[in-house]
């Protein structure tokens, strides 16, 4: 039965490599781009390393520059610089921050003007004058999904916020997805990318914007999620469901770039352009239960007609397993993967009762909550942020 708005519009990257030892494979597909790549990554050498020896040993003359945060407007500005002084290409190699970063610094290099002319809300909200330069996405953690969407969040501690900048150009040429690079993530990184990863399957099943092709990939994406996260938590070296994670990672930010998301990353956003060393998907896992919770709630009370009713029946039963199962035995599930992986409660990075009036006032006008599968009131927002506190 095909669900959904049968008329949509799908984009997604140029090629996307996935397997175990893809990473071997860059070198057949950039040949053409140019000499010299910027490799945006982490603040770990001896991680980019073999990337750098294999460009290295191509024929190529990387330049490195370095993200050791979420990216933000001034980071931005000087990668932005950097690759202005003759970069054909960028590459970037590692979580959703340095993806983010390699996008937005690839898009800047040939604008004329700097980051913030092109942001809405807190800049002139120019529209970009070009495209950018090439993009080649390689993913170290699973769970953004950011080598294969068309936007970069970008943080501004002036404002308090985080905002997104989008471009079609910005999808990556090249994205490679290669579950082996995924085994040095630490614990804590391995847990909430992996929930951030669930919650980004799950939030495009259920958005009002979903279409036939996301809803493949999240049908197939979550029940893969469901069985690997706990198995990798208690097993890091499991290389089946390293490979499951890394393939529902992916799935779920193909469906998300064009299906949106909903509560969880519409109060995620605001939250961490408040609370900028709080990592994203640890604040997801945290909002996921509560998020399901209050919509399944709000369903039943103002929309029981809903097609989000037959969503939500049909993830339960990707979630547990069984065809009678009902919503709440899928929300025990998440409740207890979020505790058995020690996702940290909201109250932990410093969110306070006096901070929420602010965090509800951004949360409902966040681009994300769009996606939200019905509208939510503004007490329904702060019942999900106070049920994470």
């Amino acid at each position: 039965m095909m669900v959904g708005d049968p008329h949509f519009d799908f984009a997604s990257p140029g090629r996307i490599v996935f397997g175990w030892g893809a990473l071997s494979r860059l070198p057949e597909y950039i040949a053409h781009l140019g000499p010299r790549p910027l490799v945006v990554s982490g603040g770990s050498i001896a991680r980019v390393d073999p990337v750098l020896d294999l460009l290295t040993h191509s024929g190529f003359v990387p330049h490195l520059f370095q993200v050791n945060q979420e990216p933000s407007i001034e980071l931005i500005q000087q990668g932005m610089l950097q690759a202005r002084e003759g970069s054909d290409w960028v590459l970037g190699f590692g979580g959703g921050s340095v993806i983010d970063a390699a996008k937005a610094i690839a898009i800047m290099a040939l604008q004329s003007g700097e980051v913030l002319d092109y942001l809405e809300v807190i800049g002139a909200g120019k529209g970009f004058e070009k495209p950018g330069l090439p993009v080649v996405a390689i993913s170290t953690t699973a769970g953004t999904g950011s080598e294969v969407t068309r936007n970069a969040v970008l943080s501004s501690k002036q404002h308090q916020v985080k905002v997104s900048m989008r471009h079609p150009s910005m999808l990556p040429t090249l994205a490679i997805v290669d579950p082996a690079l995924t085994l040095s993530c630490p614990q804590a990184v391995t847990a909430s990318t992996g929930l951030d990863a669930l919650t980004q399957l799950i939030e495009p099943f259920l958005s009002c914007k979903a279409n036939p092709m996301t809803d493949g990939f999240c049908r197939q994406g979550i029940p893969l999620a469901v069985k690997a996260i706990r198995q990798i938590f208690h097993n890091p070296l499991d290389k089946q469901a390293r490979t499951d994670m890394a393939y529902a990672s992916l799935l779920g930010g193909l469906a998300l770039a064009n299906a949106g998301l909903g509560a969880v990353h519409g109060i995620a956003g605001p939250f961490g352009g408040m609370f900028p060393n709080a990592p994203h998907g640890a604040v997801c896992a945290a909002l996921l239960p509560a998020a399901l919770e209050i919509n399944e709630r709000v369903l039943k009370k103002r929309y029981s007609d809903h097609v989000c009713h037959l969503r939500l029946k049909e993830l339960t039963n990707m979630i547990v397993g069984t065809q009678d199962a009902i919503f709440d035995d899928a929300l025990e599930w998440i409740q207890q993967t979020v505790h058995l992986l020690r996702i940290p409660r909201l109250r932990s990075y410093g969110l306070s009762k006096d901070s929420l009036p602010l965090l509800i006032e951004k949360s409902m006008q966040a681009s994300s909550m769009k996606g939200n599968p019905v509208p939510l009131l503004r007490e329904e927002i702060a019942d999900i942020i106070q049920r994470a506190l």
